[in-house]
């Protein structure tokens, strides 16, 4: 058994994935119409086409947006995404004008910094050395 997909809910689906592909640098895999303006829409990373997809998920359910703002104001990340360089990350993304609510961290041997993805939800870059 192995992941196949998993989601971040996002308020904006174009926004996310203008955010997630050109500043994360992740690349769009799926995008198929569901009706109304919702689409399955999925990113992965160009390292691994073939790999786990992102499902960029519209926030409609109720029970979304009070689970989103819990986590954000308890500064807890929807998601981690491994890097070879948090440093290195860090600063590029923030050259693009992405928001950090955590500077890098060193942690014994885990280095993570927290960025806001501009959709409603907190992500983590992780390093393990």
């Amino acid at each position: 058994m192995r992941i196949y997909v998993t989601s971040v809910f996002v308020d904006d689906q174009a926004k996310a994935l203008s955010f997630y592909t050109e500043k994360l640098g992740f690349v769009k895999k799926h995008d198929v119409p569901l009706g109304g303006e919702a689409r399955w829409l999925t990113v992965v990373s160009p390292e691994d086409p073939d790999g786990t997809e992102l499902l960029l998920e519209p926030s409609g359910h109720p029970a979304v947006q009070p689970y989103k703002t819990a986590l954000v104001q308890d500064g807890i990340p929807a998601a981690s995404f491994a890097v070879d360089d948090v440093r290195a990350e860090f600063e590029r993304l923030r050259g693009l004008g992405v928001a950090f609510t955590q500077e890098p961290l060193e942690m014994g041997t885990v280095t993570t910094a927290v960025l806001d993805d501009t959709c409603g939800n907190l992500i983590q870059i992780v390093h393990t050395a």
